[in-house]
């Protein structure tokens, strides 16, 4: 072979292998452009996405905040409520009123409060005479009255009545006791403005129940001049009354009034006494033959026997008549003397 074909046999190989590491890297160098381009176009589209996602995580961050707030408040709501609802828990609406126990649940037999030494004393031969009543237990009465006919000298009239009135506690109206003085001041009242009535005098009486007023006046009737007594006691939760009154007739003279109020008095001590009797307090006035006059201590409310479970009804009637009616409710002077 000769040297120019030779070297021009190497050119072509040099030439080829130029041609073939060209074609070789020429895929490479584009495949490095894309990637640089992808890198460039990636970069601004990290950069968009960026941009884009950067407005994201603030609302989130703020929607992050905004719920941690929520969450506090939520939770300090719930404090609150759960606060308000220990709180609302406490002593809500009051209780329904109560009030305290009556003191006396049971009345004494009225025909049974006096002794047989005061009603032969106050009216002598008389015979008792049962009031009329729907509840015992809450009201009694009797009346005694004694004529003693003295012939052509005249006569001696006497006309006695007692009456008990108990009070029940009630939730709406009040305690026994407070009921039983509001009728108490009432029935001294009605004594003290009688009509017809003349020379009225009222005053304390001492030692009978927790209190107690004597009420003393003169009242002309067509069968003569009549001195009328009324004791008015209270003792807790039970109003005592006693009416007594006396009258000389056909010529007889006029019984002393001082004597008639003793009597009264008298009958109103032991009519107290057969109340705390009938209520497990004392010997009671009748089967101890009279009351020693000395102020007796006022029962404790405590000492109820017992509560009553329903209130009764206030007395509407008082279950003794009026002072003036009482005088004039005895049997008629005039017609006992004729027989």
């Amino acid at each position: 072979m000769s040297e120019g074909t030779m070297q021009r046999r190497a050119q072509r190989d040099d030439l080829s292998d130029r041609t073939d590491r060209g074609e070789r890297c020429a895929p490479t160098d584009r495949g490095e452009r894309r990637v640089r381009r992808a890198a460039r176009a990636g970069g601004v589209n990290r950069a968009l996405a960026a941009a884009a996602a950067l407005p994201v995580l603030l609302f989130a961050a703020a929607c992050s905040s905004d719920s941690g707030s929520d969450d506090s408040a939520g939770s300090g709501g719930t404090a609150r409520a759960d606060s308000g609802g220990s709180s609302a828990s406490g002593p809500s609406a009051s209780a329904t009123p109560t009030v305290q126990a009556a003191a006396f649940q049971a009345l004494p037999k009225a025909c049974a409060t006096l002794s047989a030494k005061t009603l032969t004393e106050l009216v002598p031969k008389a015979k008792a005479k049962q009031g009329t009543s729907t509840d015992p237990a809450d009201r009694a009465s009797c009346s005694w009255s004694s004529l003693d006919n003295n012939g052509v000298k005249g006569s001696q009239f006497r006309w006695l009545n007692v009456s008990l009135l108990r009070f029940e506690s009630d939730a709406t109206r009040g305690a026994g006791d407070r009921l039983a003085q509001e009728y108490y001041a009432k029935q001294v009242k009605d004594a003290q403005s009688v009509a017809g009535a003349k020379g009225t005098t009222s005053q304390a009486v001492a030692g009978t129940g927790d209190q107690a007023t004597v009420v003393r006046y003169d009242l002309k009737k067509k069968e003569g001049a009549f001195k009328q007594q009324t004791v008015v006691a209270r003792v807790e939760n039970v109003v005592v009354t006693v009416d007594y009154n006396g009258a000389g007739l056909a010529g007889d003279k006029t019984p002393a009034a001082d004597t008639l109020v003793k009597g009264a008095e008298k009958a109103a001590k032991e009519a107290v006494a057969s109340v705390r009797a009938a209520n497990g307090e004392g010997d009671g006035g009748a089967s101890s033959g009279g009351s020693s006059g000395q102020p007796s201590a006022s029962a404790s409310p405590s000492k109820s026997s017992k509560a009553s479970s329903a209130p009764s009804a206030s007395p509407s009637v008082s279950p003794s008549a009026s002072p003036a009616k009482a005088a004039a409710a005895g049997a008629s002077p005039s017609a006992s003397a004729k027989s």
